[in-house]
């Protein structure tokens, strides 16, 4: 992209080599069982907890590989440019493993860590609600104290690795009457009596990425399965986000990068009315307009990346990130289908697939229009 990046140390880029050789051998040969059976085989999680690729930025001490987000930036980057799709191990390391780490205590630390780090116990979050979306103050999942334990009853929906996942952070009421400071996050183990997993939602995009409803019937699960102080659920996810935000833009700059190079490869090859599709003044000129916005989003990832690895990275600047890299992206993208014409509608081609797997970037981890709200309290 002649953009000179300094971001990345040796160490990350021997694990982005790792990275790719696993994504080849292991993970791009089984797309297509994966998009039939709408999710990705266990014994793939087991292969990348072998690895080394689960959870790289957590302490050795739980299992992890003591890196450091930059770790998780370059599986990103990696993850976009490979083309595999529905693959979810970001979203359990990089997103839902930290809660554990940062808010959980050591007992807790010590029993689902290490089990996230080897690909044994597969996390998901609880957040969203049918009638919530991205209003998490909004829930009305309840946790009820009774002695020793929490009975909770709700429901969520649009749950990634709903139906594999192992332990399910949930987002619940411990005080309906207390707004976002009654709100507290409750490990769940999948095992439990009351928890029932829902359909499988058939989704736009994203075929192998599972995504689906779970109930919780009067489920009893021990306080000591809170995570962090009760009513601080709320602080917690807030301070968690901006990292989810940050994780989708990175993916979101990467996405882009590959698929002007696929698209560029496309109309060089591809003729019409005797000469390329390149030739073209029209496809020139609309791929130069993305090269240039490309640029642009490399450039300002790299520079939040840098903040994010020393921990300064603000809400309103993964806020910023988020929205430009997947605008940029969804508008990108159109283009790009359009310079394929009929074979950018199909899904065998690259570009369609990177099409709709993409479109959820500007929905999931909080709107564009969150994202706006969120920057203009700033103004």
């Amino acid at each position: 992209m002649n953009v000179t990046r300094t971001v990345f140390r040796d160490d990350h880029e021997m694990y982005r080599t790792t990275v790719r050789r696993f994504l080849e051998r292991e993970c791009q040969p089984r797309q297509r069982d994966w998009d039939q059976a709408g999710q990705v085989d266990r014994e793939t999680w087991l292969k990348a907890g072998r690895e080394g690729l689960l959870c790289a930025s957590l302490p050795e001490e739980y299992g992890g590989g003591g890196g450091d987000f930059g770790h998780a930036a370059v599986f990103s980057e990696e993850l976009a440019r490979s083309g595999v799709s529905g693959l979810s191990f970001g979203m359990h390391s990089d997103i839902i493993a930290p809660y554990i780490a940062r808010v959980g205590n050591d007992e807790q630390k010590r029993r689902w860590l290490p089990g996230a780090a080897s690909g044994e116990i597969i996390l998901a979050i609880a957040m969203t609600e049918p009638g919530t979306g991205s209003d998490l103050k909004a829930i009305r999942t309840t946790a009820v104290r009774d002695g020793d334990d929490y009975v909770i009853n709700g429901s969520k929906t649009f749950i990634s690795n709903g139906l594999t996942s192992d332990l399910v952070i949930v987002v619940c009421k411990t005080d309906p009457a207390a707004g976002a400071k009654g709100i507290s996050l409750i490990a769940v183990e999948a095992t439990r009596a009351g928890f029932r997993r829902g359909r499988k939602l058939e989704k736009v995009g994203q075929y192998a990425q599972d995504t689906a409803e779970l109930f919780f019937d009067n489920l009893r699960v021990p306080v000591a399965n809170r995570l962090g102080e009760e009513g601080r659920g709320f602080a917690y996810l807030m301070q968690e986000l901006p990292q989810e935000r940050f994780s989708i833009a990175v993916g979101a700059a990467a996405k882009l990068e590959r698929a002007l190079q696929t698209t560029i490869d496309y109309v060089k090859d591809r003729r019409a009315f005797d000469q390329t599709v390149w030739d073209f003044q029209n496809t020139k000129f609309k791929l130069a307009d993305i090269k240039a916005q490309a640029v642009a989003v490399r450039t300002m990832i790299d520079h939040y990346l840098a903040e994010h690895m020393r921990r300064r990275l603000t809400l309103e600047e993964a806020a910023i990130a988020k929205l430009y890299a997947t605008e940029t992206l969804g508008k990108a993208l159109d283009d790009m289908v359009q310079l394929h014409g009929g074979y950018g509608y199909m899904l065998e081609y690259p570009i369609a697939r990177d099409f709709v797997d993409s479109r959820v970037t500007r929905i999931y981890g909080g709107t564009s229009e969150v994202m706006r709200e969120l920057i203009s309290r700033k103004l």
